[in-house]
């Protein structure tokens, strides 16, 4: 790919050329994007879609890269943020949300309108598209539950609508995860409720968030999907792996579902303490444990085995 050939060809987007990703991602980890680019519209979305597919370029979106991990090597083609695209727009009961907006701020702006239903979601600290493209959940709540519809830039350049049973939401996943678009935006249908009665909702949720998860580290959230008829953080408890520390990375004290970046963590260091707690409760308990977290892009070392993703 020819990097300033195609920062040339879109001269009104802002795009950087081999940014290093751990300023963006919340592990504070990752190496290179070939090009990074932060559209500022649809439309923009669409040209940098359109110009890959005609010119054999990869390229994948991050949301504001909450809960990812962008391995050291970095990657390849062209990485699209939309973090600049965030308006948020309240009518009657819905909510119609750019998929840059962060989910907090959407929350607030439905509390504001004293909407209800998007209560557990304002400590979830991903965007919008994120959280559709993960059916991110919390507190008993999921995005499918609010989820009305979303418009969708597919990989071959059209936009297609797509509604709350068209997406096949399940647990942490949604079909999008297969079909490889970019969610656009959003619309939430809410319910009318009582300000008083859904911030204080808020602020119990805040208060539990802040109390029992270490905020106060990079880190990229819960790493690993709820095993049927378990809990990850009492079998990582049980296993005898909390406060382990891998290279930087280190399994919470707090709340052993966390891994945060304690002293300079790498991505290596992340992927491989979360391999490590896998082998340990495949052992211990012959549970198997998924990952939450996307782990994506290249190893600097193409040896090393990477079995995160079983």
């Amino acid at each position: 790919m020819n990097k300033e050939k195609l920062v040339q060809q879109f001269p009104t987007i802002n795009l950087l050329i081999d940014e290093p990703l751990k300023y963006y991602t919340f592990t504070k980890t990752g190496g290179p994007a070939d090009v990074l680019a932060f559209p500022e519209s649809e439309n923009e979305a669409e040209e940098l879609v359109l110009y890959c597919r005609n010119h054999d370029v990869p390229w994948l979106v991050l949301g504001n890269a909450s809960n990812l991990i962008v391995r050291d090597g970095g990657i390849r083609g062209l990485v699209i943020m939309l973090l600049s695209m965030d308006q948020i727009q309240v009518t009657d009961n819905m909510v119609e949300v750019q998929a840059g907006a962060r989910l907090i701020d959407t929350s607030y702006a439905a509390l504001e309108a004293s909407l209800s239903g998007l209560e557990f979601s304002c400590g979830i600290p991903g965007s919008v598209g994120g959280a559709v493209f993960m059916n991110a959940g919390a507190y008993g709540g999921e995005i499918k539950d609010v989820f009305d519809s979303c418009d969708v830039l597919m990989p071959d350049g059209s936009i297609q609508t797509f509604s709350n049973q068209e997406m096949n939401f399940s647990y942490r996943n949604s079909m999008i995860q297969v079909r490889h678009g970019i969610i656009l935006n959003a619309r939430f249908a809410l319910q009318r409720g009582q300000y008083h009665f859904i911030k204080e909702r808020m602020d119990e949720l805040t208060y539990l968030r802040e109390s029992k998860q270490p905020l106060e580290y990079p880190s990229c959230g819960s790493v690993f999907k709820r095993p049927p008829g378990h809990f990850t953080g009492k079998l990582i408890q049980e296993a005898g792996l909390q406060g382990l520390q891998w290279g930087g990375a280190q399994v919470s004290n707090k709340h052993a579902g966390f891994i945060i970046n304690l002293d300079g963590a790498t991505a290596t260091d992340y992927v491989e303490l979360i391999t490590h707690i896998q082998d340990v409760i495949k052992e211990k308990f012959d549970v198997d444990l998924q990952t939450e977290v996307r782990i994506i892009g290249e190893e600097v070392n193409k040896t090393l085995i990477d079995k995160s993703q079983r």
